[in-house]
């Protein structure tokens, strides 16, 4: 059952393949931008995950941030995810980001419970 409140948190460390350089959305050698946004949509999906039915998963369809705070090589980023809203098949999270000196991003996710075989079979 899926009810506000159900949070995850997801953690990586800042390396050379998940920096602005690697993924081309900057030329510095800094946790990028995409990645964060991926460690929070992780952070969401494991949220809900356990709490699916039987051959349901969630797809991400929107999401809000803001990257306000660079992280070096070697810093250990931290993305949380909170269900903050239920309405059907619409999930609504708040995320947000950190490493050791603070917030660097913050915003909101929306996720649908999509049936994974009538989805894919879609495509």
């Amino acid at each position: 059952m899926l009810e506000k409140g159900l949070k995850y948190e997801s953690v990586e460390t800042v390396c050379d393949a998940n920096t602005a350089v690697a993924a081309g959305s900057g030329d510095l050698p800094v946790f990028a931008t995409p990645a964060m946004v991926a460690l929070m949509e992780n952070a969401a999906m494991m949220a809900v995950a356990g709490n699916l039915p039987e051959g349901a998963t969630t797809v991400g369809t929107q999401i809000s941030v803001s990257h306000v705070k660079a992280s070096p090589a070697g810093a250990r980023i931290t993305a949380s995810a909170e269900l903050v809203e239920v309405d059907g098949r619409r999930l609504v999270f708040a995320v947000r980001a950190w490493d050791e000196s603070g917030t660097i991003g913050e915003g909101s996710h929306t996720r649908f419970v999509v049936d994974r075989e009538r989805f894919m079979s879609k495509l």
